[in-house]
């Protein structure tokens, strides 16, 4: 019954698809045309995208549906591929990812494989397609939600994948995070923190969708061919590992039509590389898309045998502890701001020669604190690629927020000293004591991400 529900919607996908008007086609460089079209995703979404077809086509060509990585960057982040693919006879179609429904902090690989299908079902209803010769190629977390949209429809007739990944996509964001970090000369402690303390936490707090996604059961259900790629120098995909996993998922499937290659030279999204990987330039190698041509036409190609440059494995993320869990994150953030920022409300109370240092830590306390999640989501934002000049193995950030930490600690010791010897009435002790109890408290705070680490 299930497959009969969902082959009545494919079709009703296919109708939408075919009844949606298509704009007047367009001349490309290369002599390939591009029309922009539109089509209604899962959900009733309606999805903006561009097919180009080959040169002067006549007759039916093979197709493919192309699927992003990560993000929405929209349709002209794979114009480049959807031109050379264009070029070489096959017709694509790239497309605005949804923005209902995907987001930074929300994301469905199920409602993004039926989006893919729409798609897929457009390009069927075109008279310069073949049908059987009817794909998908899918690039980094795109390739997480082929496999779906496979298994759910026999009108997927192939996959291409570029940069696939085998683990979860937790575990894959930490490996990447160590690969960045060791590029650019930043030491293990902070690595480690990232890794171990704060993508723990962001997972913990719901701020990572489908961390935990495994991709394996898709792929043991895949029965069409298969094609994998990485590069040799793919910084991202944790490319060995990933090449072992779905190659056995698809072996105990029974999957008798797979391959893989390293394209040797090239990064995760298989372009030249001017940084052994960990750039992401524009330029693509000369015979870009020959091979998976080829491929298309005959079902085999010599594969690659080249090693990946990155053949470490990505360990698995660690649940947060209980420190680094929501509730107990706020309530330390109230009580540090609280100690912090009560006792130097009032200034004439008694004696004042403990009032500097409880200003002091009324300033560098809430920073030290703040900056140090602040910095530490920025370095996870930016999945460790922007993490400024680094000195003594540590982005100068860093070693700012340790020297705030360590002069929070100071300006603590001063005012407990003070403390005891002032002559304030009890109310201003408590205050003081609350100053002195949030520096107490902040150094293992700060130590409990690893920033005083060695």
């Amino acid at each position: 019954m299930r497959r009969i529900w969902k082959a009545a919607a494919a079709l009703v996908v296919g109708c939408m698809a075919t009844l949606t008007p298509v704009n007047p086609a367009h001349a490309e460089a290369g002599g390939t045309t591009s029309t922009d079209v539109t089509f209604t995703g899962s959900g009733g979404v309606v999805l903006h995208g561009t097919v180009r077809t080959p040169p002067g086509a006549n007759g039916r060509h093979p197709a493919m549906v192309m699927l992003e990585g990560a993000g929405n960057r929209g349709r002209d982040y794979l114009r480049t591929e959807a031109e050379v693919f264009a070029r070489r006879g096959i017709v694509t179609l790239i497309y605005d990812k949804r923005t209902e429904g995907y987001s930074l902090l929300h994301r469905d690989y199920s409602v993004l494989a039926d989006d893919a299908l729409a798609g897929l079902q457009l390009l069927r209803s075109r008279p310069d397609v073949d049908p059987a010769q009817l794909g998908m190629w899918a690039l980094s977390e795109g390739a997480w939600v082929a496999p779906i949209a496979a298994n759910r429809s026999d009108d997927v007739k192939f996959l291409i994948t570029v940069g696939a990944v085998g683990t979860t996509p937790a575990a894959q964001t930490a490996w990447g995070y160590d690969q960045y970090l060791r590029h650019a000369g930043v030491t293990d402690a902070v690595s480690r923190a990232l890794r171990m303390d704060v993508l723990p936490a962001a997972i913990a707090a719901g701020l990572f969708p489908e961390d935990d996604f495994d991709g394996v059961p898709q792929w043991r259900r895949v029965r069409q061919p298969v094609l994998a790629e990485w590069g040799e120098l793919d910084r991202d995909s944790v490319p060995a590992q990933s090449r072992q996993i779905i190659g056995d998922a698809l072996v105990a499937g029974g999957n008798s039509r797979y391959q893989s290659r390293i394209v040797p030279g090239t990064n995760h999204n298989l372009h030249a590389t001017k940084a052994e990987g960990f750039d992401r330039q524009p330029e693509m190698p000369d015979d870009y898309g020959a091979v998976e041509t080829a491929w298309i036409e005959s079902g085999r190609i010599s594969e690659v045998t080249v090693a990946p440059a990155s053949d470490s494995a990505a360990d698995p993320v660690v649940v947060a502890p209980w420190y680094h869990r929501p509730v107990a994150l706020t309530v330390m953030t109230v009580l540090l701001l609280a100690g912090f920022l009560v006792a130097p409300i009032r200034r004439r109370e008694g004696r004042t020669g403990a009032m500097w240092p409880v200003r002091t830590l009324a300033v560098v306390g809430p920073v030290a604190m703040v900056g140090t999640v602040g910095y530490l989501m920025f370095l996870l934002a930016s999945a460790g690629k922007v993490i400024g000049p680094v000195v003594l193995g540590r982005p100068i950030p860093w070693l700012m927020l340790e020297l705030l930490t360590i002069g929070t600690a100071a300006a603590g010791i001063t005012a407990a000293v003070s403390w005891w010897r002032s002559g304030r009435s009890r109310r201003g002790r408590v205050r003081l004591g609350m100053a002195v109890g949030a520096a107490v408290l902040l150094v293992p705070w700060v130590a409990s991400w690893g920033l005083l680490a060695p």
